[in-house]
Protein backbone atom coordinates (compact mmCIF):
# COMPACT_ATOMS: atom_id res chain seq x y z
CA UNK A 1 0.00 0.00 0.00
CA UNK A 2 2.15 3.49 -1.23
CA UNK A 3 1.86 6.03 1.72
CA UNK A 4 -0.97 8.40 0.06
CA UNK A 5 -3.24 5.53 -0.01
CA UNK A 6 -2.65 5.02 3.90
CA UNK A 7 -3.11 8.67 4.26
CA UNK A 8 -6.33 8.89 2.35
CA UNK A 9 -8.08 5.16 4.15
CA UNK A 10 -6.94 7.03 7.85
CA UNK A 11 -8.23 10.38 6.83
CA UNK A 12 -11.86 8.65 5.75
CA UNK A 13 -11.66 6.46 8.75
CA UNK A 14 -11.27 9.82 10.58
CA UNK A 15 -14.17 11.10 9.22
CA UNK A 16 -16.52 8.36 9.77
CA UNK A 17 -15.35 8.16 13.38
CA UNK A 18 -16.15 11.97 13.74
CA UNK A 19 -19.70 11.46 12.19
CA UNK A 20 -20.61 8.61 14.61
CA UNK A 21 -19.54 10.84 17.60
CA UNK A 22 -21.08 13.81 17.05
CA UNK A 23 -24.29 11.41 15.92
CA UNK A 24 -23.95 9.93 19.68
CA UNK A 25 -23.82 13.49 20.88
CA UNK A 26 -26.88 14.70 19.42
CA UNK A 27 -28.67 11.46 20.76
CA UNK A 28 -27.21 12.33 24.29
CA UNK A 29 -27.88 15.70 24.41
CA UNK A 30 -31.66 15.40 22.94
CA UNK A 31 -31.68 12.52 26.02
CA UNK A 32 -33.64 9.75 24.07
CA UNK A 33 -33.05 7.60 21.45
CA UNK A 34 -34.95 8.11 17.76
CA UNK A 35 -35.35 4.83 16.72
CA UNK A 36 -37.29 3.21 12.82
CA UNK A 37 -38.94 0.40 13.41
CA UNK A 38 -42.43 -1.58 11.95
CA UNK A 39 -45.52 -1.13 13.47
CA UNK A 40 -47.48 -3.69 11.70
CA UNK A 41 -45.20 -7.29 11.69
CA UNK A 42 -46.39 -8.86 15.31
CA UNK A 43 -43.51 -10.58 16.78
CA UNK A 44 -40.77 -8.08 15.25
CA UNK A 45 -42.60 -5.19 15.45
CA UNK A 46 -46.16 -3.93 16.61
CA UNK A 47 -48.19 -1.68 18.74
CA UNK A 48 -50.23 -4.08 20.99
CA UNK A 49 -53.09 -3.80 22.68
CA UNK A 50 -51.90 -1.25 25.00
CA UNK A 51 -51.12 0.50 22.31
CA UNK A 52 -46.60 -0.48 23.34
CA UNK A 53 -44.45 -1.03 20.75
CA UNK A 54 -43.69 -4.93 21.44
CA UNK A 55 -41.57 -7.01 19.26
CA UNK A 56 -38.11 -8.89 18.58
CA UNK A 57 -36.93 -5.76 16.68
CA UNK A 58 -38.52 -3.31 18.88
CA UNK A 59 -35.97 -4.93 21.81
CA UNK A 60 -33.32 -3.90 20.27
CA UNK A 61 -34.29 -0.01 20.41
CA UNK A 62 -34.47 -0.96 23.94
CA UNK A 63 -30.95 -2.59 24.34
CA UNK A 64 -29.29 0.44 22.47
CA UNK A 65 -31.36 3.09 24.60
CA UNK A 66 -30.26 1.07 27.67
CA UNK A 67 -26.33 1.03 26.64
CA UNK A 68 -26.52 5.09 26.18
CA UNK A 69 -28.57 6.37 28.52
CA UNK A 70 -28.96 3.02 30.92
CA UNK A 71 -32.68 3.62 30.50
CA UNK A 72 -34.63 1.08 27.95
CA UNK A 73 -37.34 3.10 27.97
CA UNK A 74 -35.44 6.12 26.89
CA UNK A 75 -36.47 5.37 22.77
CA UNK A 76 -39.07 7.61 20.48
CA UNK A 77 -40.46 5.00 18.09
CA UNK A 78 -41.24 5.88 14.18
CA UNK A 79 -42.74 3.34 12.02
CA UNK A 80 -41.49 3.15 9.01
CA UNK A 81 -42.60 1.69 5.37
CA UNK A 82 -40.17 -0.34 3.88
CA UNK A 83 -40.31 2.57 1.05
CA UNK A 84 -38.85 5.09 3.27
CA UNK A 85 -36.72 3.53 5.62
CA UNK A 86 -33.57 4.14 4.09
CA UNK A 87 -34.51 7.72 3.41
CA UNK A 88 -35.35 8.42 6.76
CA UNK A 89 -32.08 7.77 8.26
CA UNK A 90 -30.27 9.73 5.10
CA UNK A 91 -32.43 12.74 6.58
CA UNK A 92 -31.92 12.55 10.40
CA UNK A 93 -35.90 11.38 10.63
CA UNK A 94 -34.54 8.80 13.01
CA UNK A 95 -31.21 8.04 14.28
CA UNK A 96 -31.18 4.18 13.43
CA UNK A 97 -33.57 1.38 11.67
CA UNK A 98 -34.89 -1.72 13.41
CA UNK A 99 -37.03 -3.23 11.64
CA UNK A 100 -37.16 -6.10 8.45
CA UNK A 101 -34.65 -5.07 6.18
CA UNK A 102 -32.53 -7.22 3.64
CA UNK A 103 -28.53 -6.63 3.78
CA UNK A 104 -27.49 -6.55 0.51
CA UNK A 105 -23.62 -5.82 -0.89
CA UNK A 106 -25.21 -3.27 -3.14
CA UNK A 107 -27.32 -1.28 -0.43
CA UNK A 108 -24.23 -1.47 1.35
CA UNK A 109 -22.28 0.91 -1.00
CA UNK A 110 -25.66 2.70 -2.20
CA UNK A 111 -27.71 3.62 0.41
CA UNK A 112 -24.65 5.99 2.46
CA UNK A 113 -25.22 4.20 6.05
CA UNK A 114 -23.58 1.41 8.05
CA UNK A 115 -25.60 -2.03 8.17
CA UNK A 116 -25.14 -3.37 11.92
CA UNK A 117 -24.51 -7.30 12.28
CA UNK A 118 -27.45 -9.33 11.03
CA UNK A 119 -30.04 -10.47 13.81
CA UNK A 120 -32.20 -12.63 11.84
CA UNK A 121 -31.70 -14.89 9.44
CA UNK A 122 -34.57 -15.73 6.87
CA UNK A 123 -36.19 -16.54 3.33
CA UNK A 124 -38.78 -15.44 0.84
CA UNK A 125 -42.14 -17.08 1.30
CA UNK A 126 -44.79 -17.25 -1.23
CA UNK A 127 -48.36 -17.49 0.75
CA UNK A 128 -51.96 -18.60 -1.40
CA UNK A 129 -55.46 -19.21 0.11
CA UNK A 130 -55.77 -22.79 1.26
CA UNK A 131 -58.56 -23.43 -1.36
CA UNK A 132 -56.09 -22.10 -4.27
CA UNK A 133 -55.71 -25.19 -6.69
CA UNK A 134 -51.35 -24.13 -6.53
CA UNK A 135 -49.22 -26.88 -4.81
CA UNK A 136 -45.71 -24.98 -6.27
CA UNK A 137 -44.49 -21.28 -6.88
CA UNK A 138 -44.92 -22.48 -10.97
CA UNK A 139 -48.57 -23.34 -10.31
CA UNK A 140 -48.97 -19.04 -10.53
CA UNK A 141 -48.21 -18.39 -14.22
CA UNK A 142 -50.37 -15.90 -15.01
CA UNK A 143 -51.10 -14.86 -11.82
CA UNK A 144 -51.27 -11.34 -9.60
CA UNK A 145 -49.28 -11.18 -6.68
CA UNK A 146 -48.73 -8.52 -4.03
CA UNK A 147 -46.18 -7.60 -2.08
CA UNK A 148 -44.35 -4.38 -0.13
CA UNK A 149 -42.94 -1.46 -2.49
CA UNK A 150 -39.50 -0.52 -2.81
CA UNK A 151 -38.44 -4.52 -1.54
CA UNK A 152 -35.65 -7.06 -2.40
CA UNK A 153 -38.81 -9.04 -2.61
CA UNK A 154 -40.12 -7.23 -5.43
CA UNK A 155 -36.93 -8.37 -7.78
CA UNK A 156 -36.39 -11.44 -6.45
CA UNK A 157 -40.02 -12.60 -7.61
CA UNK A 158 -39.65 -11.28 -10.77
CA UNK A 159 -35.99 -12.97 -11.53
CA UNK A 160 -37.96 -16.30 -10.38
CA UNK A 161 -40.67 -15.72 -12.93
CA UNK A 162 -38.30 -14.94 -15.72
CA UNK A 163 -35.94 -17.13 -14.76
CA UNK A 164 -38.93 -20.29 -15.28
CA UNK A 165 -40.55 -18.59 -18.00
CA UNK A 166 -43.48 -17.45 -16.23
CA UNK A 167 -45.61 -14.67 -16.98
CA UNK A 168 -47.56 -13.03 -14.11
CA UNK A 169 -48.18 -9.34 -12.86
CA UNK A 170 -46.78 -7.32 -9.55
CA UNK A 171 -48.92 -5.36 -7.43
CA UNK A 172 -47.28 -3.35 -4.94
CA UNK A 173 -47.92 -0.99 -1.97
CA UNK A 174 -45.78 1.08 0.39
CA UNK A 175 -47.97 -0.48 3.59
CA UNK A 176 -48.26 -4.18 4.12
CA UNK A 177 -51.82 -4.03 5.53
CA UNK A 178 -52.85 -2.91 1.84
CA UNK A 179 -50.89 -5.30 0.94
CA UNK A 180 -52.89 -7.87 2.71
CA UNK A 181 -55.93 -5.98 2.47
CA UNK A 182 -55.65 -6.70 -1.41
CA UNK A 183 -55.07 -10.02 -0.96
CA UNK A 184 -58.06 -10.57 1.27
CA UNK A 185 -60.06 -8.95 -1.36
CA UNK A 186 -59.33 -10.93 -3.91
CA UNK A 187 -57.53 -8.49 -5.91
CA UNK A 188 -54.21 -10.62 -6.13
CA UNK A 189 -54.01 -14.52 -5.97
CA UNK A 190 -51.27 -14.62 -3.88
CA UNK A 191 -48.60 -12.48 -1.55
CA UNK A 192 -45.10 -12.88 -1.13
CA UNK A 193 -42.40 -11.11 2.00
CA UNK A 194 -39.69 -12.60 4.19
CA UNK A 195 -41.35 -16.27 5.22
CA UNK A 196 -41.80 -14.90 8.94
CA UNK A 197 -43.63 -12.10 7.88
CA UNK A 198 -46.11 -14.43 6.25
CA UNK A 199 -46.08 -16.46 9.15
CA UNK A 200 -46.94 -13.50 11.32
CA UNK A 201 -50.09 -12.64 9.16
CA UNK A 202 -51.38 -16.15 9.02
CA UNK A 203 -51.49 -16.42 13.03
CA UNK A 204 -53.17 -13.24 13.13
Amino acid sequence: MSKLTALLLLSLTSLMSAAQADKLDTVKKRGKLVCGVNDKLPGFGFLDSNGKYSGFDVDFCKGVAAAIFGDASKVQYVPLTAAVRFTAVQSGEVDVVFRNTTYTSSRDGEVGMDFGPVTFYDGQGVMVKKEAPVKKITDLDGATICTNQGTTTEQNITDYFRLKKKQFKLLTFQDFDKVMAAFDQGRCDAVTTDASGLASRRAA
